[in-house]
């Protein structure tokens, strides 16, 4: 098949496929003559045009791996050119998903008050899973979710539906707003009991 008009390419071989679409422009050389198809372009040209897209990104906030590949992805980056570049990128130090990993627990727990589930979420959104995930979530103990609960207690305490609703119902919205944070509900129990006692 004519690589021009085929919408894969190997690896090995000389230039990065012709994709269709929004990004066409980018994988594509102008014909010489308009009775001619558009040329694919080499795979030296989609590195270049990848770093720049990732590079782009990267200059606006940090991102994980995976995010970067999806980014790529939609991009019309060719898969083996987006793996190419993304390897390189980690091995220079611009792309470590354990460091943005840590540091999206740390503010979204400190900024959110966000605990173990909900943190885990949070990852997974940013695809990131396993170890990476689990060793940043290490960095929040169980004292850390348990001062976190207190706080989101004592903030939903202070507004006034709040104070006027009976107990029951300041006791339902409290452990709603804590499962939503991702607390367990052992946490949540403790921390209402201690803002509102026993029955």
């Amino acid at each position: 098949m004519d690589s021009s008009t085929s919408p894969w390419i190997e690896p090995g071989e000389e230039c990065a496929p012709v994709r269709r679409g929004r990004a066409r422009s980018h994988w594509q050389r102008e014909p010489d003559n308009g009775g001619e198809p558009p040329e694919p372009v080499s795979d030296e040209k989609a590195e270049e045009i990848a770093r720049t897209i990732i590079l782009n990104r990267l200059d606006r906030s940090s991102a994980s791996r995976a995010q970067l590949a999806e980014l790529c992805a939609k991009k019309l980056v060719p898969d083996h050119i987006a793996d190419r570049v993304l390897d390189r990128f980690e091995e220079v130090g611009l792309i470590d998903d354990a460091a943005y990993a840590a540091m999206l627990v740390s503010t979204r727990h400190n900024e959110r008050q966000l605990a173990g589930k909900a943190l885990r979420v949070e990852l997974a959104k940013k695809g990131i899973t396993g170890e990476a995930a689990q060793a940043a979530l290490e960095q929040v103990d169980a004292d850390d979710e348990l001062e976190a609960a207190r706080a989101i207690v004592a903030k939903r305490m202070k507004q006034a539906s709040m104070q006027k609703a009976p107990r029951d119902v300041q006791k339902r919205r409290l452990f709603g707003a804590l499962g939503r944070k991702g607390h367990s509900s052992s946490v949540a129990y403790r921390v209402i009991d201690e803002a509102l006692g026993r029955d």
